[in-house]
């Protein structure tokens, strides 16, 4: 079996290949893995030093929005996990061009690439940000998209097309969307390793506005489960949420991180709302957990203990990205 994971360098993506290769997934014990990524600033190989060795494993740089090299890595492929994306909102509100074309159009050159490869499965990693604002309640699949900002926008656009190629030309695709993840590894401008390692290094946390907007919080661990349980038995043209079962207000969030380090209120600084700032996100994991069996076992306490500890111990990872960027908020 032969496996492509376009993204595989990034966060979720890179512990997808971990898991992987180390075995984790039985259907997937002795595929031939092949990682294709561009190695855009959230990009990084040392997430997969560990796995670089292993003779199943082909890392190829380049981008989703190169048809010809899509083209060249699908060929042979089995199934396909789309991991690959630029997925930060703020930088999405300084500029959506980025997002426009590795979102959009690099996904509509992955599913044409598996169309003509005559691939088995295709898995479309998206998000929960693409409901939009959740009053009350929580999101279904069917419910109707209503993004907010560019970013979600782009992944909105990308799901529509995965929903059509499966529709228009019957390519097996099924589309994930999860809710906010955590854990090693992450790029230190998302929330959680932003603010630890804001910590660590003896700087203000930034907290939004009131910090009242709430989000279920997902170990990345879970969702590569459920991506999994996707990949092998999802149902082709559905969409599957995937969730973490822990809502928080970033105030709560927050509150918890300073616990952990032992340090108080003194080092948060509150800051100007983010443009267009979705109040809350909440996903409804009830056909992932009927259907395929999937709930989350990492308890959100012991995850971001673990967590906060592999950045506190793995500064030589996140120093120089952090650093270089600087990354202070």
């Amino acid at each position: 079996m032969r496996v492509l994971i376009t993204g595989g360098a990034g966060f979720i993506g890179s512990h997808y290949v971990r898991r992987v290769m180390a075995g984790a997934y039985p259907a997937l014990r002795d595929a031939e893995v092949i990682v294709l990524d561009k190695l855009t600033y959230a990009g990084n190989l040392t997430n997969l030093a560990q796995v670089a060795g292993n003779p199943r494993l082909r890392f190829v740089r380049g981008d989703v929005c190169d048809a010809s090299l899509a083209a060249d890595v699908t060929t042979g492929a089995d199934l396909v996990v789309h991991f690959a994306a630029e997925s930060h909102v703020d930088r999405s509100i300084l500029g959506s061009a980025d997002f426009v074309l590795s979102n959009v159009l690099g996904t509509a050159t992955m599913l044409r690439a598996a169309l003509d490869a005559g691939v088995d499965k295709f898995v479309h990693v998206s998000t929960d940000e693409v409901y939009g604002s959740v009053d009350s309640g929580a999101s279904t699949e069917e419910q109707t998209l209503e993004p907010n900002s560019p970013y979600s926008a782009s992944k909105a656009a990308s799901d529509h097309l995965a929903r059509a190629f499966h529709r228009t030309y019957g390519l097996p695709v099924c589309i994930t969307r999860c809710s906010n993840n955590y854990g090693p590894h992450q790029y230190p401008e998302k929330a959680i390793p932003l603010f630890v390692t804001n910590l660590l290094d003896g700087r203000p946390i930034p907290l939004y506005g009131d910090g009242r907007n709430v989000r279920d919080w997902l170990h990345v661990d879970d969702h590569c489960r459920g991506i999994q349980l996707v990949a092998e038995r999802g149902r082709a043209g559905e969409i599957y949420n995937i969730g973490g079962g822990t809502e928080l207000t970033n105030h709560a969030l927050v509150g918890r991180l300073l616990d952990a380090l032992n340090l108080d209120w003194s080092r948060v600084e509150h800051v100007p709302d983010r443009q267009g700032h979705d109040r809350r996100y909440s996903v409804d994991i009830t056909k992932i957990s009927t259907e395929l069996g999937y709930r989350p076992t990492i308890d959100f306490t012991t995850g971001l203990a673990e967590t906060v500890r592999w950045y506190t111990n793995h500064r030589s990872w996140w120093e120089p990205l952090k650093h270089s960027a600087d990354l202070a908020r």
